[in-house]
């Protein structure tokens, strides 16, 4: 093998790789004497077909790979020798004019990860902003879970119903004076002014008192998913069982058993708990968001362009797909193109952010354990069928990418941890309202993601997210964490070769068992049309 680098500027390097037919001859011959004895041809006996039969049966695949294998080895052996830092897996371009029996000669071009002098981590200054539960906090989110799982109090007999009240209602629904299939059910919590069933319903319900009965005429819409419905006049028997006070959730011990709990105490102390952990998050963000502006402003160094075109289109696709769901989706693109500049300035910081927490972690002995590696896959294999789990786990032993891919959120979480350790951290007591407004102000400085090498894409977003105000596109892509899963070791992130060589409150309620809507036990009006197809 003979190498000429043939370009070495800033980052990007370049070499023609020429390797001889005699190489590529020699591993031929070398397969020929391997695969030989397992060959069988009529007429000769078990392991005795001769060399030159065996090339004529498969001499051109295994030309192709004695090619392709000459030319990953050479590549390896590149890299090695130059003592070289991929920052993507190289380009490879077989000359177009080769053919077997000649040399080969291969142009490789990549991009190195830059040299990076030891990261200053001495002198970091951090506030760590700190939310109290307020037991009101505790009991507006009890409150809302109450609401939605339709556990209020009732209003007096004499309460006529109104705009926002919710009926406990029996029904049955006829057309032309008989039953049809799917248009009855009992014991249905409806909110007047829901939408919830087919227009004219609710707003007849209006001014009745519990144990009323009302006939309710209605016309189905012409657009009604059922055909034998659709326009039709028809009539609901409606039975008024209950009148609910929204406004006052049922917050009692029986309440909190029909979630599967001991009683109200018990609901109150896990709500706490997950309250804890959301300003744990929000605090957590506020710090990192601080941690990487100070390392950002303390160091600057060149980044690989392949790298950061990468992350660039992975902004970019992430603001079309948020512009498509803009009011306006032509205004929200041309928004994003005057300011394209100003993303290509995002996907920079990412990278060098993500490389420089690479290599604090790796000056200081960060890792992530096999024990923890194991945890991470195995939590992951969880999203698939038990028949794809074991399939997910090799898949993910075997492919390097896979596991860095997986592996780097962790590692940055590692990262962060350290750095909020060696810092000089000050405590002030803020509000929640405070602390959201500290982050908000910290979107409004387009300072999302970060991705270190050897990270997909398509990991999970951290805990760090917090809840923005609804933002044109620019501000939502903001809103993804700004700190790099970085690698902990960093292996070359994938690119396509020019050529081929050869060719929140809820979780409560999940852990109670329901979660949001009351189960009625047969379907409303609105759905009636599907049951009855």
């Amino acid at each position: 093998m003979q190498t000429v680098e043939t370009l070495n500027e800033g980052l990007k390097r370049a070499y023609t790789v020429t390797i001889t037919s005699k190489d590529i001859d020699a591993r031929v011959e070398k397969e020929v004497a391997t695969i030989a004895p397992q060959v069988r041809m009529p007429g000769f006996r078990p392991g005795k077909v001769p060399a030159n039969l065996v090339k004529k049966m498969h001499g051109e695949s295994l030309q192709r790979d004695a090619l392709n294998n000459s030319i990953q080895e050479s590549i390896q052996k590149l890299i090695a020798d130059n003592k070289l830092r991929p920052a993507m897996q190289p380009s490879v371009e077989l000359d177009e004019g080769f053919e077997f029996g000649n040399d080969a000669e291969v142009k490789v071009e990549l991009e190195v990860l830059p040299e990076i002098a030891a990261p200053s981590i001495e002198g970091l200054k951090l506030e760590r902003l700190t939310v109290e539960v307020a037991d009101s906090q505790v009991d507006e989110a009890a409150g809302r879970i109450a609401t939605q799982q339709g556990a209020l109090e009732e209003h007096a007999a004499s309460h006529k119903a109104k705009d926002g009240d919710t009926l406990t209602i029996d029904f049955v629904g006829k057309v032309d004076g008989e039953a049809f299939e799917g248009g009855s059910a009992e014991d249905v919590k409806l909110k007047i002014g829901s939408g919830q069933f087919i227009p004219g319903f609710e707003e007849q319900l209006t001014g009745v008192k519990k144990g009323e009965e009302k006939t309710i005429s209605v016309t189905f819409p012409e657009d009604y998913g059922a055909a034998h419905l659709a326009g039709k006049e028809a009539t609901f028997d409606v039975t008024v069982k209950a009148i609910l006070d929204a406004d006052k959730p049922k917050l009692d011990d029986d309440f909190a058993k029909s979630l599967g709990l001991e009683g109200l105490d018990k609901l109150k102390e896990l709500l706490k708990g997950q309250i804890e952990q959301e300003h744990n998050g929000l605090t957590r963000t506020y710090m990192k968001r601080k941690l990487l502006d100070q390392l950002a402003a303390a160091h600057d160094f060149d980044v690989p362009p392949s790298m950061v075109e990468a992350e660039f289109n992975q902004i970019w696709a992430q603001l079309q797909h948020e512009a498509s769901h803009e009011a306006d989706p032509e205004a929200a693109l041309k928004e994003m193109e005057a300011e394209k500049e100003d993303y290509r300035a995002i996907a920079v910081r990412r990278v060098r952010l993500g490389l420089l927490l690479s290599e604090i972690g790796q000056a200081n002995g960060v890792t992530v354990s096999d024990q923890e590696m194991n945890r991470l896959i195995m939590q992951a294999a969880q999203q698939y069928s038990p028949q794809d789990r074991e399939r997910f786990v090799q898949y993910v032993r075997q492919d390097p990418m896979a596991a860095a891919q997986l592996r780097a959120p962790l590692y940055e979480d590692k990262v962060v941890d350290f750095l909020f350790d060696k810092a000089e951290v000050t405590d002030r007591a803020v509000s929640r309202e405070e602390l959201e407004a500290a982050i908000e102000a910290e979107d409004g400085d387009l300072k999302p993601h970060v991705h270190g090498p050897g990270c997909g894409h398509d990991h999970h977003d951290h805990d760090e997210k917090p809840k923005a105000k609804k933002a044109a596109p620019k501000k939502k892509a903001a809103e993804a964490d700004e700190a790099a899963p970085a690698a902990e070791e960093a292996p070359a992130k994938k690119a396509p070769a020019k050529k081929a060589a050869a060719k929140k409150d809820d979780a409560v309620a999940e852990e109670a068992a329901a979660e949001e809507k009351p189960k009625a036990k047969k379907a409303a009006p609105k759905k009636a049309a599907a049951k009855a197809e």
